[in-house]
């Protein structure tokens, strides 16, 4: 049934009277809604590439955020001008005063604003040299006893925003774990830190951001696990290289090329990715190794051939030499 609506919809669109027929945004939400509805759409689809399809789910996404956005709801008021120009004063005319110095002088003068609105008002600042030059010492000192956590955001076909929550290790870049969710909060990040290091299993040092979910009750729950909670500065994510880096891969290797349909498929995508970025993709940090340690294949005495092996469902492939039959 699916199929034949999927042919009769494309017949339509060819038929179309012109030379060449425009795709209409009603010809793209039937194959964002197809997609979502029968796995085999794609071997149908002629009259444009299955990756035309995963754009318009992109477009459509933005579009529905845009419109969420301005349906009369009242989001955060904004500072006041006044606010804003004095938080930038007080940062420029004190240049050691972080956000917590420059918030209780305000308090002092009588503002009522929050530290958190005055972190994301403090005006940037290169980090000096020297900072920079101590911190990545400590990265690469201590690489074998740190982990790093860190959140990224995954949206659905029906525009729904999915949490995923991941533990990584520096010295080896392992997932020690992770985990999907469409509601963080605090209780469940500590439940997830039980589960990955269970037994006295904590690394020496856990670097994470100033996310709001990491409450003082989850770095206190760091703390009893045996690990020392290392946090990085406000607006650093350098400070967070390794977990940053593993979250643009899992972007460009993996979710660009598809259309998340809920947790649980999110859940099986990754649980292949993390296989694979363990087994066989090669890291430069690891000096193009494997985190589970792929052994070199010296090339067989007589005929062989370079096979492929896919992974991913055909996204990259694993290479292996196999002797001719």
């Amino acid at each position: 049934m699916l199929e034949n609506a999927a042919l009769r919809h494309q017949l339509g669109v060819l038929m179309r009277a012109g030379r060449r027929s425009r795709v209409t945004a009603a010809d793209r939400w039937f194959w964002v809604v197809l997609r979502r509805l029968w796995s085999r759409w794609s071997e149908v689809l002629v009259f444009v590439k299955p990756e035309t399809v995963v754009r318009w789910h992109r477009a459509g996404f933005r579009l529905y955020w845009n419109w969420h956005s301005r349906r009369g709801r009242q989001g955060r008021p904004r500072a006041a001008a006044e606010v804003r120009a004095l938080v930038r004063r007080l940062a420029t005319e004190n240049p050691t005063w972080g956000a917590p110095r420059v918030h209780g002088e305000l308090r002092m003068l009588g503002f009522d604003v929050s530290e958190r609105t005055v972190s994301r008002l403090m005006p940037r600042r290169t980090p000096k040299h020297d900072a920079v030059q101590r911190w990545m010492a400590f990265l690469r000192n201590h690489r074998d006893a740190i982990a790093a956590m860190d959140f990224f955001v995954v949206p659905t076909v029906t525009f729904r925003l999915l949490y995923v929550w991941f533990v990584l290790e520096h010295g080896r870049r392992r997932v020690r774990h992770f985990h999907v969710t469409d509601q963080p909060d605090a209780a469940w990040v500590m439940q997830q830190l039980r589960e990955a290091f269970p037994f006295d299993t904590a690394p020496r040092h856990l670097v994470f951001d100033r996310d709001g979910t990491f409450s003082a009750h989850v770095v206190s729950t760091v703390k009893s696990l045996g690990a020392k909670p290392t946090r990085t500065a406000p607006r650093s994510p350098w400070q967070n290289g390794v977990a940053e880096r593993w979250i643009g891969s899992v972007r460009r290797e993996l979710l660009d090329h598809i259309v998340v349909f809920n947790d649980r498929h999110l859940l099986r995508l990754l649980r292949d990715y993390v296989a694979y970025h363990h087994d066989d993709r090669t890291h430069l940090g690891l000096a193009k190794g494997t985190p589970a340690g792929r052994p070199r294949q010296p090339r067989p005495v007589g005929d062989a051939q370079v096979i492929a092996l896919p992974r991913l469902g055909g996204l990259h492939h694993r290479y292996e030499w196999r002797v001719a039959a």
